[in-house]
This record gives structure tokens, C-alpha cells and sequence, in this order.
């Protein structure tokens, strides 16, 4: 393997500045790559190796010509397939999207661009985000590179997995209740959810809106900082986003490692039973270095975390129906007609409706339905939301104590194909520790802190809201006492095999 792919994108992007390397050189070797391990990995659903590269040509002739670039500037980058490229096939990882060419960038798409970023391509996913495995997608699985028989997490597995590979040094996924966190766990990745507004969600496919958050993934701690740093800034065209000014992330990554006099807070509800004992042991462990690095660690409890899975299963279906809706064959989305009998406005939507969605998206749209009708709508939805309140109230008092909370990313590593996929309520508790975050729009991240049974366990740093700064912080610290994950991805030694 080519030692360039090896190494982080802040590093690549040093190489490129001294000159040592070219974008074009760089952008030539990802696609390579993506051209020779994709067809068993499936990471990618659709490659631009066309616009990537001439994005790269023009980065290099700008920087040949003297012009101040910005920090990522001729880094490729690979982007899920819920976040709109003008121009660029995007899915939503599902056959009611196939084909569909998008006729605007999203904000982030624009950021990226503005940038000098080459986009590499649109990357796998569950269907519409729905998912904890990449099982869901229309379009095939996604396979983990640590282990070709596992999943990759969900449902952002395709740019986890693409990160892990060593296809590309860089990528964004969306989170709604884990899936950028849950898919860098399992994949030894770091994943991103910064606090809900500080990024733009214009242009990302909704899947539950007042969850939603798009983040990076990438393999340093100090490369999602700088990638937070691009997309990251108040947007007019989202209403829910902050005004707040762009924090300078990567700076404080690179010049943190002293967590003296920090308070940590281990979840008591989100520790020990459900979690597999390697994936404890590695979390145990990280603990300890945390403390002799001079860190004070005290248990918190948060109570409602009891009940904080079941609130999110009956929010994010509800808004899952809502946000469905305009998938019905006559406004947007595939259309298919009844082969016998009148077509009417009813049939052709269930016809559409049930060729073009999946079992999983099938699932959370009756399921959102049902706890919106007349009659549940109390009794469920809105009993949901008062939990989310209490969710919300607890990490507020949590935050009193302590500076960060943290936890294990996933209660087990990563499972193999078809463990769970018929057992539903097995998939939902892959989200268990994640999923609190989305409630309350705080940020968390999941960085990688050791192997179990060979393969990589998360940890998950949360923050106060606004405080992306204080995660990134701690994070860099979890990194540096893990020296990162111990072993390497076989995705490696690949060519030698």
C-alpha cells in the first residue's frame, strides 16, 4: 500500500503546501484504491472521478500560483448519500431515490467546495438513515475492513468504512441517534456529532429533523477539527442554525493533552450491564489514563436514560412519517402504477410506496403513524417528548458537576452479517449510548481506544451544548493516551493479499 493513503489529512495537507505532493497525485491514489477494494467493501454507491480530479488540477495550478488556499484544500473527501450534490446522484441509499440527480448543492457541498476539496464520490448507507448496520441499503451492504464477515455500523456505514480502508483520508456523515458515533466505533474511526445546529443541514435528505445532524469522519481527532472548521457557521437557509462563530478546533486539538484538573462524569446508566465485557475492559482502561493524566473521574447519574431508547423510538418514527410523506410517486420519488385495475391517486402512492421503500423505512413510517394518530398521540408521542425533557434536564444537571460526560460508544464490537437483522429491538440497542446526544442536542464523539477480540471499541466524549471545543479537547487526550488503536486495520495488507 502506497504509505501516502497512510497518513492523516492534516498531514497530507502539510505535504501539500511544502510541495512534496500534488493534489491531483493525492486524488489519483484514493480513486485507485476506491477502484480496487470497492467491489468488496461497497462503500461507494457512486464515484466522480472526473469532477475530483479536476477539482485537484485547479487546487494545484491556484497553489502553483501563489494564492492563500484554506487548510484542506486539495484533500479529498467522500460524502454520504443523503447529502444533495447538484448534478451528483444522490439515493438515500434506496430505490425510491435511484437516479434522481439533485439540482442544488447542500450548505456543506458549498463549504466543501469553497474549500478546494475534491469530492470523491457518494458513499452507502441504510435507507434513508435508517439502520445500525448498512444491511438496509437498497444497493447491498457495506463490509467492515476490519473483518469482511461484519457490519460497518449504520447507518452511515459506507463512510466509515471508506475512512477505515484507507479510500479516502476524509468524510461526512449524518447522525440522527448515533450514526456517525456508532459506525466510527465499530470501525475504529473517529465520528462526530457536533451540537445540533452549529452545521448546516440544508441540502441533508431529512430523516427526523429535530435530530439530524451532519458531522465528519475521519481517522485523527485532529482531522474531524479541521473538517468541523469547513462546514461548520451560521446558515440563512437553515432555520435551526447558530449564530455562533466558528470555533477554532484544530489549534486546541494540537496544543491540548494536559486533562489536569478536568472533571469527567461516567454515566452510571450508561456503564457496565448490556455492554460486552472486552468492549468494558477497553473503556476501564481508558478511564484509568484519563485519571493518571490527572483527570478527576466521578459517576453521575442521569435516570431518565432508563427510559431515553424507548423516547427516541417513538420521536424519530413519528418524524420519520412526517418527513416520508412526500415520497408518494406523484410529487417526489419513484413512481410505479397498479399493472390491473383504475389508477387513482391512492393506488399509485401505495404502489410507489411499496416498491420503493424497504422493510426497515416500512417499519418506522407505521410505526410514526401509530403514535400520531388520533388517540395515541398523548399517550405516546407526547409522553416521548416529556422524556426527552427529562433527558435534557438530567444532562443539564450532569453538566453542573462535571465538564464531560463519557461513555462506551456501542455495548459490543462489531457483529456479523444477518446477527440482528430480523430482530429489531437487538438492532435498536446499538444506539443505547448514543442516543441521548440527539435528544438534547448536545455534542458527542466516538474515538477509537483499543481492540476487543481483534476488533475496535469506541469511546464516547459528551459535552454541554456550544462546548464542541471541551470535547474535541478531551478527546485529543483519549487519543493520545490510546496511541490511537492499538494494531492496524488489515484493510492495510490488503494488496498482499
Amino acid at each position: 500500500m502506497n504509505d501516502i493513503l497512510l497518513k492523516s489529512a492534516t498531514e497530507l495537507a502539510d505535504l501539500l503546501v511544502t510541495g512534496e505532493l500534488t493534489s491531483v497525485e493525492l486524488t489519483t491514489l484514493s480513486l485507485e484504491r476506491i477502484k480496487k477494494f470497492n467491489p468488496t467493501i461497497n462503500a461507494f454507491l457512486h464515484v466522480d472521478e472526473e469532477g475530483a480530479l479536476a477539482t485537484a488540477a485547479e487546487i494545484d495550478a491556484r497553489r502553483a500560483a501563489g494564492e492563500k488556499l484554506g487548510r484542506l484544500a486539495g484533500i479529498p473527501i467522500a460524502i454520504k448519500d443523503n447529502i444533495v450534490i447538484e448534478g451528483m446522484p444522490t439515493t438515500c441509499g434506496s430505490k425510491m431515490l435511484d437516479g434522481w440527480l439533485p439540482p442544488y448543492n447542500a450548505t456543506v457541498i458549498q463549504r466543501i467546495r469553497d474549500a478546494g476539496m475534491p469530492i470523491v464520490g457518494k458513499t452507502n448507507m441504510d435507507e434513508f438513515a435508517m439502520g445500525s448496520s448498512t444491511e438496509f441499503s437498497a444497493f447491498g451492504p457495506t463490509k467492515n475492513p476490519w473483518d469482511t464477515d461484519r457490519i460497518p455500523g449504520g447507518s452511515g456505514g459506507g463512510s466509515a468504512a471508506a475512512v477505515a480502508a484507507y479510500m479516502v483520508p476524509l468524510a461526512l456523515g449524518s447522525d440522527t441517534g448515533g450514526s456517525i458515533r456508532q459506525p466510527g466505533s465499530v470501525t475504529g474511526t473517529v465520528g462526530v456529532k457536533p451540537t445540533y445546529g452549529a452545521v448546516s443541514r440544508y441540502g441533508l435528505i431529512a430523516m427526523a429533523s429535530s435530530l439530524d445532524q451532519i458531522g465528519p469522519v475521519t481517522r485523527t481527532v485532529a482531522d474531524a477539527a479541521a473538517l468541523q472548521e469547513v462546514i461548520a457557521g451560521h446558515d440563512e437557509l437553515d432555520s435551526t442554525s447558530l449564530p455562533n462563530p466558528v470555533q477554532k478546533l484544530e489549534e486546541l486539538v494540537n496544543a491540548a493533552g494536559d486533562v489536569k484538573g478536568l472533571k469527567i462524569g461516567i454515566v452510571e446508566q450508561l456503564s457496565g450491564e448490556g455492554f460486552d465485557k472486552g468492549v468494558s475492559e477497553q473503556f476501564d482502561a481508558t478511564i484509568a489514563r484519563l485519571e493518571e493524566a490527572g483527570a478527576e473521574v466521578v459517576t453521575v447519574s442521569c435516570p431518565s436514560f432508563d427510559y431515553a431508547l424507548s423516547a427516541y423510538y417513538l420521536i424519530m418514527p413519528a418524524e420519520v412519517s412526517s418527513n416520508m410523506a412526500r415520497f408518494d410517486g406523484m410529487r417526489f420519488g419513484l413512481r410505479a402504477e397498479p399493472t390491473e385495475g383504475p389508477v387513482t391517486a391512492e393506488r399509485v402512492m401505495a404502489e410507489s410506496r411499496g416498491q420503493g421503500f424497504g422493510d426497515e423505512v416500512k417499519r418506522r413510517i407505521i410505526l410514526g403513524t401509530h403514535v400520531l394518530s388520533t388517540g395515541n398521540y398523548d399517550a405516546y408521542y407526547g409522553a416521548a417528548q416529556k422524556v426527552r425533557t427529562l433527558v435534557q434536564r438530567d444532562l443539564e444537571e450532569a453538566f453542573a458537576k462535571v465538564d464531560v460526560l463519557v461513555t462506551p460508544t456501542s455495548p459490543t464490537v462489531a457483529f456479523k452479517f444477518g446477527e440482528k437483522v430480523d430482530d429489531p429491538m437487538a438492532m435498536y440497542l446499538n444506539d443505547l449510548a448514543t442516543i441521548p446526544a440527539n435528544l438534547a442536542g448536545i455534542p458527542g464523539m466516538s474515538v477509537p481506544c483499543g481492540l476487543s477480540q481483534g476488533l475496535p471499541v469506541g469511546f464516547q466524549v459528551l459535552a454541554p451544548t456550544y462546548r464542541d471545543d471541551l470535547m474535541y479537547e478531551v478527546a485529543a487526550a483519549v487519543e493520545a493516551g490510546a496511541g490511537n488503536v492499538p494494531g492496524s486495520c488489515p484493510a492495510v495488507e490488503w494488496e498482499n493479499n
